[in-house]
């Protein structure tokens, strides 16, 4: 039978040669909410922030191969900023597989349609690419207005600078 002490060291995995290792249920379970307002914001700082706070880098129990970040609530993503002439030169393109499908469209026009779009791509695009950045991708809400349904989980104020 271990003791008390014996089990915490067991669960946190604590080695003093190479620091902490968090668990999956330890990264899990202090998961909490954060609402940013966007509005006024640079596109490209806001999602830097936006993905720091995914990943769980400003935690102290940050573990690169777990997600251990949080989630986020992005609000009024139609107010972001693009700096210089991006609105204009800056280019969405895609393409839907068939011969004569490729498409491009200025983030002007892409911001007129889903205003939640520019600021998704940029935060995906700043998480890893694999199946742990998509699990995070999924902590992430956009809202193109300042309501949002998130209301009942109680989300904390983060202020970007």
């Amino acid at each position: 039978m271990a003791t008390p002490e014996a089990a915490e060291k067991a669960t946190t995995r604590r080695n003093p040669n190479k620091g902490f290792v968090a668990t999956k249920e330890e990264a899990a379970a202090a998961r909490a909410w954060w609402v940013i307002d966007a509005s006024g914001k640079s596109l490209g700082r806001l999602a830097s922030a936006v993905a720091h706070v995914l990943r769980g880098k400003h935690k102290p129990t940050f573990s690169p191969h777990l997600d251990a970040g949080d989630f986020v609530v992005v609000v009024n993503a139609d107010k972001v900023r693009l700096t210089g002439n991006k609105l204009d030169q800056k280019l969405y393109s895609h393409h839907s597989g068939i011969p004569g499908g490729f498409k491009q469209e200025s983030y002007r026009h892409l911001m007129e349609r889903k205003p939640e779009f520019p600021v998704e791509k940029a935060v995906k695009g700043m998480l890893p690419k694999n199946v742990l950045g998509r699990e995070m991708f999924t902590k992430l809400k956009v809202y193109a207005t300042p309501d949002h349904p998130h209301a009942a989980q109680k989300p904390q104020v983060l202020e970007i600078k």
